[in-house]
């Protein structure tokens, strides 16, 4: 077979974090790791998690994430349409996908979210409807919580790395940490439950609060999730040195809780453990010390229309050339997801002599 050509990706002058103007355009499974399923990679691992990322735009700057001035965002008339993303969400759900996450940049800033997440859910494949999820700055949810749950939304995952002013300021280049948090309580009243709280553990920044982010979370009965830091930044200046590893964070944890392990993790990120015997818990997403490669069962979707199979993979499969081409049906489409699974690799290869930081920023491959 051969490649679709791939893409020139121009930036857009638009900078300004509002919202992303699209142009026009059930239940969960209980059976999401059937070895016949057929989405499976070379190495057997089958795959049922679609990340989409529905924008590359953000209302913050985060320092792990992009400098100050931001990057060059992805040219409009590149991104999907939500007929598109639609389209190849449905040939995904029809071959297995029983999972899809929203994500971006910041997936609120497209003005019809809610109408992406309705027609998500309604689709069905042999294991029934997708979960729909979503990841989040958490700054658009007091007005858009209530309209994502009655759209379908199961849940969320809200980015919050410290409690302190100061340090969000300096984070996030921005002052919303009182959005945030007013965000994050509009998702937990809307009953889009668990409410995950997603921190980027970071040496000399926030490793001290990770005491006070796991009470703040068990004491609302939030999960709390902390993510070892990833070679995934705009400005390319990721150093292994400053990350904090699993093992720094689960030191600072047991010097305050009791922490049981969580058995049965199958192809989830996050390690967990219960908090002084639960039932709240705290994970570890240690991508980098304690890879979960082997167990993987994710592809992702740009906003341009990319598929990848893993966030730092260097190969992309363009989607977006098959989905414009009125020649070219929905096998076109299941072919290219099947392209973009021949092409995954045993693992993402961090701390490999062959290892290369993707050239996309995480904002814009969708986390």
């Amino acid at each position: 077979m051969t490649d679709l050509p791939m893409p020139t990706v121009r930036a857009s002058s638009s900078d300004d974090g509002s919202p992303v103007v699209p142009r026009a355009d059930g239940p969960r499974p209980q059976d999401a790791a059937r070895p016949d399923a057929p989405l499976v990679d070379r190495f057997g691992r089958p795959h049922h998690d679609l990340r989409i990322s529905l924008t590359d735009r953000c209302s913050l700057r985060c320092t792990y994430c992009m400098p100050a001035e931001g990057v060059p965002w992805l040219a409009r008339q590149t991104m999907l349409t939500t007929e598109e993303i639609v389209r190849v969400a449905r040939v995904g759900v029809e071959l297995g996908i029983t999972e899809i996450r929203l994500t971006g940049g910041e997936p609120l800033l497209r003005v019809d979210v809610v109408d992406v997440v309705r027609r998500l859910t309604a689709l069905t494949g042999p294991h029934g409807s997708p979960e729909v999820s979503l990841t989040t700055n958490a700054l658009r949810l007091p007005a858009l919580a209530a309209p994502l749950r009655d759209a379908g939304l199961s849940r969320v995952n809200i980015s919050l790395d410290t409690l302190d002013r100061g340090k969000f300021i300096e984070l996030t280049r921005r002052d919303k940490l009182v959005e945030t948090l007013a965000g994050i309580a509009a998702a937990d009243a809307a009953g889009l439950h668990p409410v995950k709280i997603n921190a980027v553990a970071m040496r000399g920044v926030n490793d001290d609060e990770v005491v006070a982010l796991t009470r703040f979370a068990v004491e609302r009965g939030y999960q709390m999730r902390f993510i070892e830091q990833m070679p995934l930044d705009g400005g390319h200046t990721w150093d292994r040195t400053q990350m904090v590893t699993q093992a720094e964070i689960l030191d600072r944890l047991t010097s305050a809780f009791t922490l049981t392990e969580v058995p049965g993790r199958g192809n989830a990120p996050a390690e967990l453990w219960h908090v002084d015997g639960g039932p709240q818990t705290v994970g570890v997403i240690a991508s980098v010390t304690a890879p979960f490669c082997s167990a993987c069962d994710r592809l992702r979707l740009t906003a341009d229309g990319q598929l990848r199979a893993c966030l730092f993979a260097q190969d992309e499969v363009d989607v977006r050339a098959v989905v414009r081409d009125e020649a070219l049906g929905d096998e076109a489409v299941a072919d290219a997801y099947r392209r973009c699974l021949a092409g995954k690799k045993a693992g993402h290869g961090i701390g490999e002599p062959t290892f290369r930081q993707p050239d996309r920023p995480m904002s814009a491959i969708g986390g």
